[in-house]
């Protein structure tokens, strides 16, 4: 049975300071920046995507971080992202995931966000006791 609040696409931001204690004021306006925009599109990034804050992704060199996780695909993790002026290559770059495009058919620019890729981090093999002497 399909859970209608299941949502294919997850873009996580770093919304609070692990050195400050204190709320990241530019994560929280790109989290509220990137839910209008996503809503403005409407269907499927409205439906596809779950968008969320969490305490220190850990990137503080690099603020604000943003990952964009999937089942199944490849996360990949931006750092130093602008609220103002990075806003439309983040929307494009969900839009492609919800469409389903290959990553690998992205051209550089927007897999790199302009220099802004922290990590592509590939979609985890689960093996089941069942198929785990398949794999090499």
């Amino acid at each position: 049975m399909a859970n209608s609040d299941f949502r294919q696409h997850k873009i996580t931001l770093c919304t609070d300071c692990r050195f400050t204690g204190e709320p990241c004021q530019p994560g929280a306006d790109l989290l509220a920046k990137l839910n209008r925009s996503v809503a403005a599109l409407g269907r499927p990034l409205d439906r596809d995507f779950s968008i969320a804050g969490t305490v220190a992704m850990t990137a503080c060199t690099r603020p604000c971080t943003i990952a964009f996780q999937a089942t199944g695909k490849a996360t990949y993790l931006f750092g130093g992202i602008s609220p103002e002026e990075d806003i439309d290559d983040l929307v494009s770059f969900a839009a492609a995931c919800a469409e389903g495009q290959a990553f690998d058919a992205f051209p550089r620019r927007a897999l790199d966000l302009n220099g802004k890729s922290l990590a592509r981090i590939p979609a985890a093999l689960l093996v089941s006791e069942e198929t785990a002497g398949r794999f090499q």
